[in-house]
């Protein structure tokens, strides 16, 4: 099994009392930025092994007596049908995939608030299926030169113009969709229509990373930048936190840059009140303590580098279908020169240029494409696969591993020849495919059809969820089918993103 970097049970119970000591502390109510996925981080699991991807769910779950939830939603990511991603899907069907996800977990959503509001039929749809289930929805319209005009926000024109949204419980999470959703402005509108309203009231941010008390060039923190790359983060020394403290804290360039305008309207909405100003720097307001649960250093540094380089990876392949430009290509370079790595340091990629060019050595003479792939299995064990008249690489490399984790001679067929045999003709016969050889996808439906009747592929079903967090690398660009396959499996992969066409399975 790889090795564990992370203790969840030392970070749940450290980060639990950090967030009531903050509770505490705000003297009534506190209003908690939750940032970051709630659910199935797979970042955090990568740079930091043996974290939970849903231990922030577990976190909640702990509080869930003390807790609600508002939910922040950007109204244009909703009008302009943007992707979240990770998932593949639109971000207001993410909106209800999480809030039954909280639900799952026995949290329930109170309200959602569409922030930036300006009307739109995809959003009013939205809210009528969140108030079918019993959700109360708030629309907050945009604040005209906010965060800079600290007047106009902090009066009865700006925040004052939004309707507070009701709350009952000590600690409330606003969390979202994705960046950008809005959670801070919502959190620092709760707290102008509390103190107004007298109500004693708080705010505090919580966020994985960058980890504020591991260094600036620590692999996890640089990790973080490769992640944001899009964005342009970069960790830094937090400047005001050393000078008002003399101590060494770090934190994103875009807290230290927005806390002045950030302080000055806490401040102002504070002065209104009679209360004393809170925070004296970005760092001030976290309540991470994603550090306390780290146990092995060496592994999550390791982990780190390979993020970085899964980055990379991920960067290039958008930048090839104009969705990355080049700048964030350029940074997530650097970010390799800083760690020390390069692309071959990935231990898959050369097994599946290696599985290319045997495959072109073993069809010299024929058209087409060349194509390989390689798996790094739970136990180290590096499996390859090549693209051949019957499976696509990803599915060859993909069979070949599940066949060594269940210790199935490399001689046994997992699948009869009969079914192979079957899909590949419905597919060139039938559904005019270029491509009749099997996917990903193509081949996970073939291996459960033939489980029923075949003891070797019921073998092989049962290994299956071993599958999970391994890493695969290709040497071209995946079909759907290979994408959808590999996701739902868990395996995370990397591309070369060499083009291919009709003829890239050799027939």
């Amino acid at each position: 099994m790889p090795p564990t970097g992370f203790d969840n049970a030392r970070y749940l119970a450290q980060q639990t009392a950090a967030i009531h000591e903050r509770v505490e502390r705000s003297e009534g109510k506190l209003y908690l930025e939750f940032g970051g996925k709630l659910t199935f981080d797979f970042h955090a699991a990568r740079v930091l092994p043996g974290y939970d991807p849903n231990v922030k769910m577990r976190l909640l779950q702990g509080l869930k007596d003390e807790i609600e939830v508002i939910f922040c939603v950007y109204a244009e990511d909703i009008e302009r049908g943007r992707i979240r991603g990770d998932f593949g899907i639109t971000y207001d069907l993410a909106t209800l995939k999480a809030i039954d996800d909280l639900r799952d977990w026995g949290i329930a959503t109170s309200s959602v608030v569409f922030t930036r509001f300006r009307g739109g039929a995809a959003t009013e749809r939205l809210a009528q299926q969140l108030e079918s289930k019993g959700i109360a929805v708030f629309r907050h319209t945009e604040i005209a030169g906010y965060p800079n005009d600290v007047d106009l926000a902090v009066s009865g024109e700006g925040y004052g113009r939004n309707p507070p949204i009701p709350t009952s419980a000590p600690l409330v999470v606003v969390t979202g969709t994705g960046p950008g959703s809005g959670k801070m402005s919502t959190c620092l509108c709760q707290l102008y229509h509390d103190y107004h309203r007298g109500v004693a009231s708080g705010y505090a941010k919580f966020e994985t990373f960058p980890i504020w008390n591991l260094p600036v060039d620590h692999p996890v923190n640089i990790a973080y930048e490769a992640a944001t790359a899009d964005l342009g983060d970069i960790v830094m020394v937090d400047p005001l936190h050393l000078e008002a403290y003399g101590k060494t804290a770090v934190n994103y360039n875009r807290d230290v840059e927005n806390f002045p305008i950030l302080k000055a309207i806490i401040d102002r909405i504070a002065a209104d009140a009679g209360r004393a100003a809170p925070y004296r720097s970005p760092t001030d307001m976290g309540v991470n303590r994603a550090g306390a649960g780290i146990v092995d250093d060496t592994v999550v540094r390791e982990a780190s580098k390979q993020e970085v380089i899964r980055r990379f990876f991920r960067h290039r392949w958008e930048h090839t279908r104009g969705l990355c430009p080049a700048e964030v290509l350029r940074r997530v370079q650097k970010l390799m020169v800083r760690v020390g790595v390069a692309p071959t340091d990935r231990p898959v990629v050369q097994p599946a240029r290696e599985a290319a060019l045997a495959a072109e050595r073993q069809r010299r003479g024929n058209d087409g494409f060349y194509c390989g792939a390689a798996l790094e299995l739970d136990d180290g064990t590096i499996v390859a696969g090549k693209n051949s008249p019957l499976f696509h690489s990803a599915s060859a490399a993909i069979l070949n591993g599940i066949k060594h984790l269940a210790g199935i001679p490399d001689t046994m067929h997992l699948l009869p020849e009969s079914v192979i045999e079957s899909l590949t003709r419905l597919k060139a016969t039938y559904l005019s495919s270029h491509s009749p050889s099997l996917n990903v996808q193509e081949v996970l439906v073939a291996l459960g059809i033939s489980a029923a009747m075949n003891t070797a592929a019921q073998a092989g079903v049962e290994v299956l969820p071993r599958l999970r967090g391994t890493q695969m690398h290709l040497t071209h660009q995946p079909g759907s089918g290979d994408e959808t396959g590999l996701r739902k499996l868990g395996i995370e992969m990397t591309t070369d993103g060499t083009p291919t066409s009709a003829g890239y399975f050799l027939r």
